[in-house]
């Protein structure tokens, strides 16, 4: 399988055997390009050189701090330059990275430390008003000052990133300062004692089927998988890269920062989606590219700061966090300036990539389809009883290849329910291949609903719904019905200047979609709840309809 051309300058698509590890990764970027601006918050600039000197510092810090080979280490706070520092720095370490959920509370925070078996966590102490330490010390069953995480034997250490640091926890610069003690020269051995094969990160699933489970890829995995997805969406040395997605995430982080080192870009971290200072940031720094999710767009769109000329920058808009509309797809195209639009398709444990649409695709493509899969990757599909199923025919998505993690961390009996004896994961998604290879995905298996015995996918009904010339977005789950065993309810927000009526949202889509599909009940509101990833959250949409007497889908 071919992937369209890479553009100059892109990422070496064997990176897992130029580099090897995410620090000989940046060294280099730091000896081929050491002025290029490598972050940019706010005022702050950070070259490329400047760069890999602070993670040098930090990996000498981890180090002092007893971080072994092998170690699991956390951060919990916001984007910002001091996250991806404390991320490769404790990489470089050979530590192995556990992002935490800026939304988690204590207990949530609590079950991934003490699943990870985390040694040390790197924290922002103040953020949105959230104390961190605090609610983790709650969650964690703190007793006092002396023991304020009871419950996580194996946490020895705190780092407060940013914020106030109180007693037991170690300013980050001291911190720092800690680490003088350990000499260049030795952080660079533990570096060089690195190789692909050896974990860089441990990404924890959502839990939506259960309790989260970390998912384990090597250097190696994510190097590879990362540029070759930069080459087949154009991502390019020079292009300023405005990361809103949150870098606890795959979106984020893999497909964020580490992407744009990977080809020379310049990091732009956006701490909170803020979209009058994405707007902003924008038009100031000449953004180039911006992925998210199509609630940004939609907001962007429809926000009243919002004009064309500042965002004439834009050139990649790159999205895959849920089925974008047709509709939707074209208002990015057209009324945003991106010259390229993309989408694709992932999972936690395939390093958050299976299959992306190609730069130079149609925007048909784009709008029916996440694209081929990457360059190396296979994908099958199957029936419930694991048979193949002929092209086109829908069925279970079944993944293998370079991406497909090393398995769930602790968790043997998951892991072998999840990747089979012959190499394939399988995802729990819904989805078709064409003759061209192209993936459609239909819906998670968990999200789909029985309306009179007949299947009905959420996002094939919210696709045809955004195409209503007053709805902006729509978001559908199942509820129980007396007659039907479950029907849909819809969300729907109006766009701007429009007005919705819910009776006749019920009434159009009689003539828009088989009866079965038609949403028996209409929620007007004025947006979508969304968790940190800029996912619609359901689960808020379906506590709202137990509330009201609807129940749970």
């Amino acid at each position: 399988m071919t992937s369209a051309p890479a553009p100059p300058g892109s990422a070496d698509p064997r990176a897992d055997l130029r580099w090897g590890t995410t620090s000989a990764l940046l060294a280099d970027a730091a000896r081929r390009i050491p002025a290029a601006e490598a972050v940019v918050e706010g005022d702050a600039r950070l070259s490329y050189a400047g760069l890999d000197a602070a993670v040098t510092a930090a990996a000498r810090a981890f180090i002092a701090a007893g971080l072994r080979t092998g170690d699991r280490a956390a951060v919990w706070g916001p984007n910002s330059t001091r996250w991806i520092i404390a991320a490769l720095g404790l990489q470089r370490a050979g530590g192995v990275l556990v992002p935490l959920n800026t939304r988690f509370k204590g207990a949530e925070a609590a079950f991934i430390l003490g699943k990870s078996r985390t040694r040390i966590l790197c924290v922002e102490t103040d953020f949105l008003g959230q104390d961190y330490p605090a609610l983790l010390a709650a969650g964690a069953g703190g007793r006092g000052l002396e023991r304020p995480y009871a419950g996580l034997p194996d946490l020895e250490t705190v780092v407060a990133m940013d914020g106030p640091a109180e007693d037991g926890i170690v300013p980050w610069d001291l911190f720092l300062a800690d680490g003088e003690r350990v000499t260049a020269a030795e952080a660079a051995e533990r570096a060089a004692g690195l190789g692909p094969g050896d974990l860089s990160d441990m990404m924890f699933t959502s839990g939506t089927t259960g309790r989260p489970k970390g998912a384990m890829c090597t250097h190696g995995q994510t190097l590879r998988a990362y540029a070759v997805w930069s080459n087949v969406v154009g991502l390019r040395e020079g292009d300023r890269y405005l990361v809103v997605n949150p870098f606890f995430h795959g979106f984020g982080y893999k497909a964020g920062w580490l992407a744009s080192l990977l080809t020379g870009a310049t990091v732009l971290p956006a701490r909170t989606l803020d979209v009058p200072r994405v707007l902003e940031t924008v038009r100031r720094e000449r953004v180039t590219v911006l992925p998210g999710t199509p609630t940004l767009y939609q907001t962007m769109l429809e926000h009243p700061a919002f004009s064309a000329d500042g965002v004439a920058s834009l050139r990649l808009s790159v999205t895959g966090a849920a089925n974008v509309p047709p509709a939707l797809l074209r208002r990015i195209k057209d009324e945003l300036g991106f010259e390229h639009v993309v989408q694709g398709y992932g999972l936690t444990e395939s390093c958050g990539i299976v299959a992306m649409c190609r730069y130079d695709d149609s925007l048909e493509t784009v709008s029916s389809t996440v694209g081929r899969p990457l360059p190396g990757l296979e994908v099958a599909v199957v029936d419930a009883s694991g048979a193949p199923v002929p092209a086109g025919t829908e069925g279970e998505l079944l993944v293998r290849g370079y991406a497909v993690m090393k398995g769930y961390f602790g968790e043997d009996a998951e892991t072998a329910a999840a990747v089979d004896a012959d190499g394939w994961l399988h995802t729990g998604d819904i989805g078709a291949v064409d003759g061209a290879g192209r993936i459609r995905v239909t819906d998670r298996i968990k999200d789909m609903f029985i309306v009179g015995g007949f299947n009905a996918y959420p996002a094939e009904i919210e696709r045809i719904l955004s195409r209503h010339p007053d709805v902006a977005q729509a978001a559908v789950v199942g509820v129980p019905d007396e007659r039907m065993g479950e029907v849909g309810a819809a969300f729907v927000v109006p766009r701007r200047g429009r007005t919705v009526d819910p009776a006749g949202i019920i009434a159009w889509s009689r003539a828009e979609m088989a009866n079965y599909k038609v949403p028996r009940h209409v929620h007007v509101v004025p947006e979508l709840p969304t968790n940190a990833a800029g996912k619609v959250a359901k689960t808020v949409l379906r506590e709202r309809l137990a509330e009201e007497g609807l129940g749970g889908g």
